[in-house]
């Protein structure tokens, strides 16, 4: 279920707080492939089903860049914000890739509100991403997304 905030300074509040895990979301060939056309990525790794069989991961593994780029629909999952006229994704303070995404897996993510400040027009907030996937005993990516929020 999705949470939401009044307001951006509700969730500026709510810094401190898990804010909840999103829905499984698959991540097939078809995504993979897309991606790679995308960004012009097409390491053997990604693309190359046969090849990737018989390498390190036994399989085709979603490209760390397409796993990050999934945060802002697992994200949307977890949670809104009302009174928001606009908001802009800043930047990233930190990401790792600690476990890789095989293709066929699923993936969800899990939202912490690290840090909220009062900006021109609006705030900045900083959430801890945690995409995991499922089975795995670690996570895929753990990412810090900084957003700014206009009202």
């Amino acid at each position: 279920m999705t949470k939401v905030f009044p307001s951006p300074a509700a969730l500026a509040a709510a810094v401190g707080t898990h804010v909840g895990t999103s829905e499984w979301i698959s991540v097939d060939q078809g995504r993979i492939d897309l991606f790679a056309d995308a960004t012009g990525d097409h390491q053997w790794i990604h693309v190359d089903a046969e090849r990737a069989a018989s390498g390190p991961f036994g399989a085709t593994i979603a490209h760390g860049f397409l796993t990050l780029s999934l945060i802002p629909v697992l994200v949307k999952e977890v949670y809104r914000t009302e009174g928001v006229k606009m908001a802009v994704n800043y930047g990233l303070n930190k990401v790792r890739f600690m476990n890789p995404v095989r293709v066929g897996s699923k993936v969800r993510a899990s939202v912490d509100v690290v840090a909220a400040d009062e900006v021109p027009g609006g705030h900045q907030v900083v959430l801890k991403v945690t995409v995991e996937t499922e089975g795995a005993d670690k996570p895929a990516c753990v990412a810090e997304t900084v957003t700014r929020l206009y009202s």
